[in-house]
């Protein structure tokens, strides 16, 4: 519960008790550790995309990776998670094809969304990833909401929300964990605590002793775990996902972690953060931490991770190259799939904009 010590499992030489090993199987295991390298390579690769000009925002997630991905697999494929938009790792744990990725990303006309979201705004109705939206804290009452559906349906699905612990001082925030509260709903909300709002720190947004705290007030459990431990988070996640399917209500979850990188492609995390703090919490990194809890296991190796490496990062240019080619949405499908029956007002105003289209085209090419 909130206020206890920190929950962890993982030793520093990657063992475990024995009553933890059955948490993920050595397959789950070595799945977890191939998308953290999948998503380190993403992290880096589409980096430079965006300081290329080729890619027009990117969000970084290295080191919050095992709160991100111990949660996705805590959940059944049917489970929605609401992100915010650092969870690419679900994503990745979903097993959601590079292609579709690419293609939100760049906006070209295989999005699925025609370049309507901006990047890492994603929507996989098939893998239940509903669309994150921009404003932040406007995912917690989507939860909720589907939550509530489901128990009123009887579907037997657990909602999970994302948020950082900057959207925690957010009125969604509160609107969310209180409707959750009064009617039981089965929705989870896990609070990446990365230490800072961009680049405000915890310290200037609550007074309270951590933010796990603050479920007591809305009538449901908190914890507060090592965000860096992918075991730890899987075994209080799970809990929480038991409660939910079983009419145990909802359970807010604090999970302590770092951003090794900026917030975002806009941000300079060296002007808020001193190098000393980020090489305390890089002693923390939750790869290191899941690759020598594999190889104690005896499923994973210095020689396997290399492969795994070289593959990926194959891939991944061989995809990137490949979804680049696609051209940006028809110009057209600004006006198409919003409204059933377009207005004569609308019509006219799409008529005088497409006009306007092909007149600047055709004075690009026009030789002078």
């Amino acid at each position: 519960m909130a206020g206890q010590p920190l929950f962890s499992i993982l030793n520093e030489d990657g063992s475990c008790e024995e009553a933890y090993r059955g948490l993920l199987t050595d397959d789950e295991v070595r799945q977890a550790l191939d998308a953290m390298i999948l998503n380190r390579i993403l992290d880096r690769r589409l980096l430079m995309l965006q300081r290329q000009g080729r890619l027009a925002f990117w969000m970084t997630s290295r080191g919050e990776e095992a709160t991100i991905l111990g949660a996705a697999a805590s959940l059944l494929p049917e489970d929605p998670i609401f992100l915010s938009y650092r969870e690419l790792g679900c994503l990745l744990w979903r097993r959601i094809p590079l292609p579709l990725i690419f293609n939100q990303l760049i906006g070209n006309n295989r999005d699925l969304c025609l370049g309507r979201q901006m990047p890492v705004h994603y929507c996989y109705k098939e893998w239940a990833i509903p669309s994150v939206s921009s404003p932040v804290g406007t995912q917690l009452p989507h939860a909720c909401g589907f939550g509530y559906a489901a128990k009123m349906r009887g579907t037997g699905q657990v909602a999970l929300a994302f948020c950082g612990e900057g959207t925690a001082s957010e009125g969604d925030f509160h609107t969310a964990l209180n409707f959750a509260g009064v009617f039981a709903t089965p929705t989870i909300f896990v609070i990446r605590n990365n230490g800072y709002a961009i680049s405000t720190p915890e310290s200037s947004q609550t007074a309270a002793e951590s933010l796990a705290v603050r479920a007591e007030g809305y009538g449901m459990p908190g914890f507060q775990v090592d965000g860096n431990d992918l075991l730890a988070v899987v075994k209080v996640l799970g809990e929480a996902v038991d409660r939910a399917r079983s009419g145990g209500g909802p359970t807010l979850v604090e999970a302590m972690t770092y951003r090794m990188g900026p917030h975002s492609t806009a941000d300079d995390p060296s002007a808020y953060r001193s190098d000393d703090e980020a090489a305390e919490w890089n002693r923390l990194d939750p790869y290191e931490r899941l690759k020598a809890h594999g190889i104690w296991r005896g499923i994973w190796s210095n020689e396997e991770e290399a492969t795994i490496q070289a593959s990926w990062d194959e891939r991944v240019v061989a995809t990137l190259a490949e979804c680049e080619r696609h051209p940006p949405p028809r110009i057209e499908s600004l006006f198409e799939g919003v409204l059933e029956t377009v207005s004569p007002q609308l019509e006219a105003q799409r008529d005088a904009y497409l006009a306007a289209h092909r007149r600047r085209q055709r004075d690009e090419f026009e030789v002078p």
